[in-house]
């Protein structure tokens, strides 16, 4: 019949015991970080979705901007045959100052605003 120790564990007991507690500490830990990084991850894509779709958004108001200063808009009232038409260059510059202001604004970029103005002055 083995001996059987009564009191405070044996050197091999407290290596398991230590061992044990290491490693679960260990696996919680490592548990932890991975959803922090998840969470992380998850986080930033949210926030990637949102910003693509503002720009989506700022995009299609530029476009629509663009689209609005390069047609004369169909309800402008015509002018009277014997009346004397508006000189060309105020209006062209008037608009070049409105593409100027949403280039400014950041609603249209440097080549959505040099596409408006070439079409203007053609």
């Amino acid at each position: 019949m083995p001996i059987r120790r009564i009191g405070r564990p044996g050197l091999l007991g407290l290596a398991a015991r230590t061992a044990v507690v290491a490693g679960t500490a260990s696996a919680v830990s490592g548990g932890m970080a991975n959803a922090r990084q998840r969470r992380t991850q998850a986080e930033f894509e949210q926030q990637q979705y949102e910003a693509a779709q503002q720009q989506a958004q700022v995009d299609e108001a530029a476009r629509n901007a663009a689209a609005q200063l390069a047609t004369p808009p169909a309800s402008a009232p015509a002018s009277a045959p014997g009346a004397p038409a508006a000189p060309a260059g105020e209006s062209i510059a008037d608009q070049l100052q409105q593409l100027a202001s949403l280039m400014q604004a950041g609603v249209l970029s440097a080549d959505e605003f040099a596409a408006a103005k070439a079409k203007l002055l053609s």
